[in-house]
């Protein structure tokens, strides 16, 4: 049973997964505070920074934060907003410059077809 689970450990996809979740981690946090740092401040030129937070209402005692929800959601479309014009786009037209041509695969000649030409070849080669 532990040499299964240390198969299982040292599989290359769980590595790959590992890093995979640690550099997504890091991008998050660079994507988080360019759209804090930068973008935000620039809806705030012409508006105000989204901030809903107070934004609540209450039944029998019980409160309803909806408005964290909808500042987390402005949040979210601002992030994936940025994360789409910034890294994506740009991204895609790097590999389409980058992408070489894929030239179709030659198809082999069937072996009715390698038979005839050695005949055609052999009648060719008689005077």
């Amino acid at each position: 049973m532990l040499s299964g689970f240390q198969k299982f450990l040292l599989r290359g996809n769980l590595i790959d997964l590992a890093v995979g979740v640690l550099i997504g981690a890091a991008f998050g946090k660079v994507v988080d505070t360019f759209t804090k740092g930068v973008i935000m401040p620039i809806i705030g030129i012409f508006g105000s920074v989204p901030n809903f937070d107070n934004l609540k209402f209450s039944v029998n005692g019980s409160v309803f934060l909806y408005g964290q929800f909808l500042t987390a959601l402005v949040s979210f479309l601002i992030t994936a907003t940025v994360i789409y014009f910034f890294v994506i786009t740009p991204f895609n037209r790097l590999m389409e410059r980058f992408k070489r041509e894929e030239k179709p695969a030659v198809a082999e000649p069937s072996n009715e077809e390698k038979l005839l030409a050695e005949i055609r070849d052999e009648l060719r080669r008689r005077p």
